[in-house]
């Protein structure tokens, strides 16, 4: 398995001088199985890996998986150049709603008067595919996806990965109640290869920020300890957050579990 961050970012895309080591573009995440490509959200960093997979002149077949439909996590889609070629096949897999509002959400995010008609411009082949929270995702022979319901405003999506004895969970935007280990969490990071963990606050902040639906760094470490997952990656970095802040905190967090390395565009990961 490998992983590659194509945006680790929340809320807003946040490009400049300030932002270059851990990059400005909101979330999204590419794990490639073997032969096989999924994409964790569709925030502005889909379009960078759009436009590698387009120089690379391979056909595009890839299954995309939503933790969530807030604006930062499905920005990029209408940017994503494979989506207007006819070649790519696309596969759009989002929980706790219908097909019908998985599409309707899409649509209205990609027309007028929001944007053009995008999804009208559309090439590729696009499927898509609405499941319940704790529905096990069998996207290929051998390639399966646990699902889970975390806390967010409107509803989340945690994932796990396996693939070939290897397995790598994906926790973003989700809120955990100080002391008390989210169960689903948990169950989804048991011994995990690769923890990828909502950290776009730190515990001191986190009581003037509740009901946002973010988590800690620190939770992240404790999660990691509970489950008895290898590298956790901190994720989701908050748009107020400069890279000299950043550094601050990645230090802390491998300080307090070695082997921790934060989310940065471009960071790959074989497992």
């Amino acid at each position: 398995m490998k992983i590659r961050f194509w945006g680790t970012r929340g809320g807003i895309a946040v490009p400049g001088p300030d932002t270059l080591k851990y990059g400005g573009n909101t979330a999204c995440v590419e794990v490639c199985c073997g032969p096989h490509r999924i994409i964790l959200d569709a925030g502005t960093g889909l379009r960078p890996l759009g436009d590698a997979l387009i120089a690379s002149g391979a056909a595009v077949d890839a299954d995309v998986l939503f933790s969530h439909l807030h604006l930062d996590h499905i920005i990029g889609l209408g940017f994503f150049a494979p989506l207007y070629r006819a070649e790519t096949v696309l596969r759009l897999h989002a929980g706790n709603m219908s097909q019908k509002a998985l599409r309707q959400a899409l649509s209205t995010s990609l027309s007028p008067p929001l944007m053009p008609d995008l999804l009208g411009a559309a090439r590729a082949g696009v499927s898509m595919q609405a499941f319940k929270a704790g529905a096990s995702l069998t996207l290929h022979p051998g390639l399966v996806v646990a699902t889970a319901a975390l806390n967010h405003p409107g509803g989340v999506i945690g994932y796990r990965i396996m693939w070939n004895g290897k397995s790598v969970v994906y926790v973003t935007d989700t809120e955990h109640t100080p002391g008390h280990p989210d169960p689903n969490v948990a169950l989804l990071a048991k011994g995990a290869d690769v923890l990828i963990y909502d950290a776009s606050f730190t515990d001191a902040e986190l009581p003037s920020r509740t009901g946002f639906g973010h988590s800690t760094w620190q939770e992240g470490v404790r999660v990691a300890e509970v489950a008895g997952a290898g590298r956790l990656v901190p994720f989701h970095h908050s748009s107020a957050r400069r890279d000299r802040d950043l550094d601050v905190i990645v230090a802390a967090a491998e300080q307090a579990r070695p082997g921790t390395i934060a989310a940065c565009e471009g960071l790959t990961l074989t497992v």
